[in-house]
């Protein structure tokens, strides 16, 4: 949440003066009286800033530092106690500032504004290659609190550039999608990013795909070959379809991982690589480990950060939509001329439609779109297939063409409508936060 602060004090009166006095400031203050609320609350909007009272009841206010800054939050105690020895364990254990009750306003506001600054600086350098590459873009992944926690995997796995990740979710849910922004917002960007499908290739040409070959073993001549970690070193390899590896490969990638060497088929020289594996699959290893089928001790190095794609049904609306627009303008990169207008009633039908096949099949059924509609300023529902344009009630029939972010406002105005203007209730209902709802109506204009 940008310009915002959690304010977590058990003093209804300090909760209401201070609160009041920052969203006057221009912040939007989300307020807790415990530490256990408060912990639930950081980790669901994620704030810029924390203000924090040390002496809270039941969890103590220390504990919640600890636990905030293991999250990387930025925070500011309050106390009513003027101690240095308290002052000094704060700050060890992470602080940003200290400030003791009663708190001058004014100083408050400057405090929090520095601490708001700093965090924003340490979130631009961390996005620095994101921002510098098109197709890296985590904004366009969503602003639900699900796909909000994703972008911040994300970001935590880039900043880790020798941790091994496991991405999880059904087939066509956009893992490689993930895997290239991993990638590209770490420090091995410049260097190679390898993609290979475990499930495409026999188990053979596999081995000497990964591993390479120091002559043809069949035929007992030919040329050496690199295998794919030898020419991904200081890279990436992205091992799709990991449940699919075949059971005599997987000793030998467990041991790349464990040592970072190999041997090449039909080799007796050690190769030592630095690669960062992402490894990505649509089965539950957990029950192929109980099966027998995939090692346990593998599975166990593969997990050390996963992170699980939601299928696209169970994505809010404003998640399609932002799913819609990423695809549609990869699609119209490079193209002559602007980019088309999707009608309403075909951004209706492809935000209410359950995808089976998940993003791949979206990204297919929007490239046929700018196929059937290629030299027209619109894409309507007569380019869409038959099985989307009948996939829900027949709605309004006038022509109007809209954009995405007409269709937005739309059915947040309509929400707000149909629940009588309660925010929490249609914050609820269109699947995000009420901080971000808040935000959406003065954009929009939607006070009611």
């Amino acid at each position: 949440m940008d310009q915002s602060i959690l304010l977590i004090d058990d003093d209804p009166a300090i909760l209401r003066a201070v609160g009041t006095y920052l969203e006057r400031s221009g912040y939007e203050v989300l307020l807790e009286a415990s530490g256990e609320a408060a912990l639930d609350r950081y980790q669901q909007y994620t704030p810029e800033v924390v203000l924090l009272d040390l002496g809270l009841p039941g969890i103590s206010g220390f504990s919640v530092l600890e636990t905030l800054k293991e999250h990387d939050a930025a925070v500011i105690v309050l106390t009513g106690q003027n101690d240095v020895q308290i002052a000094v364990q704060a700050m060890q254990l992470g602080a940003e500032n200290f400030l003791t009750k009663p708190v001058d306003m004014p100083h408050l506001l400057l405090a929090v504004d520095r601490v708001r600054d700093k965090v924003r600086m340490r979130r631009g350098v961390g996005m620095l290659l994101a921002r510098t590459n098109p197709d890296v873009d985590l904004s366009s992944l969503g602003s639900s609190p699900q796909m909000r926690e994703i972008a911040r995997q994300i970001e935590l796995l880039a900043s880790s550039d020798d941790t091994t990740a496991l991405i999880t979710g059904d087939s066509g849910t956009g893992k490689g999608y993930i895997a290239h922004m991993v990638h590209a917002m770490s420090n091995r960007a410049k260097e190679p990013f390898v993609d290979v499908n475990c499930g495409s290739l026999t188990a053979a040409f596999l081995d000497t795909e990964l591993f390479g070959m120091e002559k043809d073993v069949v035929s007992g001549g030919g040329d050496q070959r690199p295998g794919l970690f030898e020419l991904a070193d200081r890279g990436t390899v992205f091992l799709d379809s990991i449940g699919d590896l075949a059971p005599e490969l997987q000793p030998k990638l467990l041991r790349v991982l464990e040592s970072k060497s190999f041997r090449r088929v039909g080799g007796t020289r050690e190769i030592s690589v630095n690669v960062r594996l992402v490894a990505a699959t649509a089965t539950n290893l957990a029950e192929a480990v109980e099966a027998g089928t995939f090692r346990d001790d593998l599975y166990y190095r593969l997990n050390v950060l996963t992170i699980h794609l939601p299928p696209v049904r169970e994505r809010t609306q404003e998640d399609r939509l932002a799913l819609l627009e990423r695809l549609l303008a990869k699609l119209w990169k490079g193209a002559a001329g602007s980019q088309p207008v999707i009608e309403t009633m075909a951004v209706e039908r492809l935000v209410a439609y359950g995808w089976p096949g998940n993003v791949r099949e979206m990204r297919n059924v929007l490239e046929r779109a700018l196929i059937l509609a290629q030299g027209r300023s619109r894409i309507g529902l007569e380019h869409l297939p038959v099985e989307i344009r009948r996939n829900v009630s027949p709605i309004e029939t006038r022509y109007e063409v809209l954009t995405l972010k007409d269709v937005e406002q739309r059915q947040i105005a309509l929400a707000l409508r149909h629940n009588n203007s309660n925010r929490t209730h249609t914050a609820r209902d269109l699947g995000i936060s009420r901080a971000t709802l808040i935000k959406k109506i003065k954009v929009y204009g939607l006070d009611m």
